[in-house]
Formats: structure tokens, C-alpha cells, sequence
């Protein structure tokens, strides 16, 4: 006997409720079906999971302004599979990113000084609010894996002289290579393994209002290959090396990194903010044995509430799946009323976090983008392995994967203005049929 569990998204006040076969709404029998047919022969990548970042400023909400209950409540519905959606992949800034109280690296210096040993190195910032959730992440869900990305060098290293903007100089290439040495053995310390890092976010943008750092392709592949890779070996670490880590707009950076640290890099990270997802697959193509990673998508004020903003998640997730990637990475995990706390002088801040911490009142709420990203991470789970969904009608998009107890998870999107009837047909299994209403989502778990 097939068993069953469901979560279905029909709109606002009806996010992720679960549901039986029998109260899903049966097939219109005067209309046409459209068939998902899925095939456990034809198999993809192996999925590490989902997630989002612990920036300064949402470890800082979360550890510090939510009261113990409701931190309790709120990490076990992140990071507990059972209780809760079952988050896998954490992406650490090193260092202050755009969401940060105050700009700061792990080695700062004043003016007109260096410190090209170190031994100013310190991770103390983190060790208030990050690390400490990130331990508690890792004790409620073991397959967590930790990714690292910083937005600057410290400022000493950088031809502007601060963590605003500018490029490394070139002989800081090696002691910027020990800086993430250092910053792997001090998290490893506090039981804290790091999966993977990237050389740099996003380095062909180069805001002057944020911590940022221009990084050429022709800078990148030498810094990996020159210095990265061969600190991580001589220092016995075994992080990945993503390279990129920006849009899908820009296939030639990772191409260009790639034809001369092929050896050196495992895989590529991307961005949503420019392009498409196919841009995964095609780099995929010219480099066939390396990973894809989506690191960074954050959804804000820009999309308009509230069905455009959910179905933005829902499609893009599905299309990011779709094209190989092994990572679902949203940006902030925690912002406030006001989309921050942001570094001062940004701004105003857009962007949406997965949770939200009102500062005046305490109140804690989940954003769409919790019960977009719960409709892949709850039932997809780390080492599942995508196989093949295919259907003859575009608008009711698909992914689905083999978890490691034979369970078949799918996901599934009706990106039509009206309500379609589907039937998900998996061989030796009975088929499923019900109408899926225009907009939603819908993740069901076969056992």
C-alpha cells in the first residue's frame, strides 16, 4: 500500500497545510490531465539541501532580541526534520556583508598598518551570536553543511584601502589564502566543519555603500590556483572551492576560471539576481564533473505581495533544481521590520528574511519564503538524488528525487492562470490525480 504525506499552497492564509489524497480537490473529468511521469532509471545530482545565511544581523535577532522560548521555537522549525522544515545548508559571510550592525573583518587594522602574519586573526565577533547558533543548528540537524563567502578582504589588503570596494592587491594573494585557512581551523575548533567556500560574493559588483571586492576572472583563477588551493593542501583541508558565486548572466567568469583551475575549483556558485538557472547546466556541460551550487536568491519589496513573491520561490526553485544544482540557498535567515539591521550608510534595505523579528514588539513571524523553501527542504532530504519528472504541459512544473529510504519526494508548481488537472504517475506505484489551483504549490512524499 502506497503511503501518502502532502503540504499544499493555495494562497497567504493557506501556506504548507498538510492534506490527505482524498482533500486535494478531485479532476475536472470534462478537461484535459496533464501527466508527471516520474522515472527513478534516469537519475541527476545528489542534493545537499537547502537553506540561508546567518548574517550578522539575523544571528544578532535571533540570538539576542527573541526571548529562549521563542529561540527554541524558531530553530527547531528552521533545522528539525520532524518538528520542523529540516534547513541543511548554512552560508556564512566571513566577515560583515550588507546585513551587518557594523563593518568588520576577522583581522582589522588601523590605517596605513598590515598584519601579512595574522596574528591579529581573531573570530571573537562571531562567537557572540553566530557560532553559537550555528552549533545549535548542527545538534538538531547533523546533516548540516556549513558554506563560507566573504564580502572583502580586510581593508589592508585592498587597493581602497578598506572593506568598501577596491581589489586584493597582489601581494596580499597569500596571506589572504591563509586568512581562510585561519577561519577554517577556528570554526573547526568550535566543532563547526566547513563544506565549502567561494573566493569572493558577487565579484563583479562593487557597491560603495557595503562591504564589497572586485575580483577579475584572471584574479580569481590565479588566486585559487596559486594560493588557495595550495594553502588548503598544505594545511590538510578538505573544503570545496566553488568558484563565481554571482548571476546567472555571466557564464564567461566561471568558464574563464575553470579552463585554467579546472583542477583546483569543485564547482561553481550562482546567484538569481541576473539571467537564467539554464546557465547552470550550460557551464555544467563544458565542465561535466563539477558541482553546482546555487548559493544566494533573496526575495524582497521589489515583487509585489503576495502570490507574484511566493511563485517567484516556487518557480525559480524548481528551475534551479532542474539544472543540476545541489544546493537551494535563500539569503538572510532573519531580518527585522524594517528588512534590516543593514551596515550604516546603506539605506534603505528591500529584502525579505526566511523569519521575522520585530525589534518594537519581539513578535516572530515566518515569511512565504519559509513555507516556499519548506515545500522543497521538508521531503527532499540531504543525499536524495534528483530523478527524472517529465510532463507534456509546461506550466505545471516539476522536480522530484530519490531519498536514501527509497522514498520519492516531488514537488510541483501550477504556473497557469487557471486550475489544471494532474496525475503524477510513478512506475509501480498507483497513479495520483487531483486539480492543482492556479498558483500553487504542492509537495507530496511517496513511501
Amino acid at each position: 500500500m502506497t503511503k501518502l504525506k502532502i503540504y499544499q499552497s493555495t494562497g497567504e492564509n493557506e501556506l504548507f497545510v498538510e492534506q490527505t489524497l482524498e482533500q486535494l480537490t478531485p479532476i475536472a473529468s470534462d478537461e484535459t490531465v496533464t501527466t508527471v511521469n516520474l522515472d527513478e532509471n534516469q537519475t541527476f545530482q545528489e542534493m545537499d539541501g537547502f537553506g540561508a545565511s546567518f548574517t550578522d544581523s539575523s544571528a544578532y535577532l535571533i540570538n539576542q532580541v527573541l526571548d529562549n522560548e521563542q529561540k527554541k521555537e524558531v530553530m527547531s522549525k528552521l533545522f528539525d526534520s520532524q518538528d520542523g522544515i529540516g534547513l541543511s545548508v548554512l552560508r556564512n559571510p566571513m566577515g560583515a556583508s550588507d546585513y551587518a550592525r557594523s563593518i568588520y573583518s576577522y583581522d582589522d587594522m588601523p590605517a596605513q598598518e598590515t598584519d601579512t602574519e595574522l596574528t591579529r586573526f581573531s573570530i571573537a565577533h562571531d562567537e557572540a551570536d553566530i557560532i553559537p547558533l550555528l552549533q545549535q543548528a548542527l545538534e538538531l540537524n547533523p546533516e548540516i553543511k556549513l558554506m563560507a563567502s566573504p564580502w572583502s578582504a580586510p581593508g589592508w589588503m585592498k587597493t581602497s584601502g578598506s572593506m568598501i570596494a577596491g581589489e586584493l592587491k597582489q601581494e596580499y594573494y597569500q596571506a589572504y589564502a591563509d586568512y581562510f585557512v585561519r577561519y577554517i581551523q577556528a570554526f573547526e575548533k568550535h566543532g563547526l566543519p566547513t563544506y565549502a567556500v567561494t573566493p569572493q560574493n558577487e565579484p563583479l559588483f562593487e557597491p560603495k555603500h557595503y562591504p564589497s571586492m572586485l575580483m577579475l576572472p584572471e584574479a580569481q583563477r590565479d588566486f585559487i590556483k596559486n594560493y588557495l588551493k595550495p594553502s588548503f593542501v598544505k594545511h590538510n583541508i578538505n573544503t570545496k572551492i566553488l568558484c563565481y558565486d554571482h548571476n546567472w548572466d555571466r557564464l564567461d567568469y566561471p568558464l574563464t576560471v575553470l579552463n585554467y583551475a579546472k583542477d583546483e575549483v569543485d564547482g561553481v556558485a550562482w546567484h538569481w539576481y541576473g539571467g537564467n538557472a539554464s546557465a547552470q547546466s550550460e557551464v555544467l556541460k563544458a565542465f561535466a564533473d563539477k558541482e553546482v551550487h546555487f548559493t544566494e536568491g533573496s526575495g524582497g519589496e521589489w515583487i509585489p505581495p503576495f502570490e507574484q513573491a511566493f511563485s517567484n520561490v516556487m518557480r525559480t526553485g524548481i528551475d534551479i533544481l532542474r539544472n543540476h544544482s545541489k544546493s537551494f540557498v535563500l539569503w538572510n535567515m532573519a531580518l527585522d521590520e524594517k528588512n534590516g539591521p543593514t551596515v550604516p550608510g546603506f539605506g534603505k534595505s528591500t529584502c525579505r528574511g526566511v523569519v521575522t523579528v520585530n525589534q518594537e514588539t519581539k513578535e516572530l513571524t515566518y515569511t512565504l519564503d519559509y513555507y516556499a523553501l519548506a515545500h522543497f527542504s521538508k521531503f527532499i532530504r540531504p543525499k536524495s538524488v534528483r530523478i527524472d519528472a517529465s510532463t507534456n504541459q509546461e506550466v505545471i512544473r516539476s522536480v522530484a528525487f530519490k531519498n536514501t529510504d527509497h522514498s520519492i519526494a516531488v514537488v510541483l508548481f501550477n504556473d497557469s492562470e487557471k486550475d489544471e488537472n494532474v496525475t503524477v504517475s510513478l512506475q509501480g506505484k498507483e497513479d495520483l490525480s487531483f486539480r492543482l489551483a492556479s498558483k500553487s504549490a504542492l509537495s507530496i512524499l511517496i513511501k
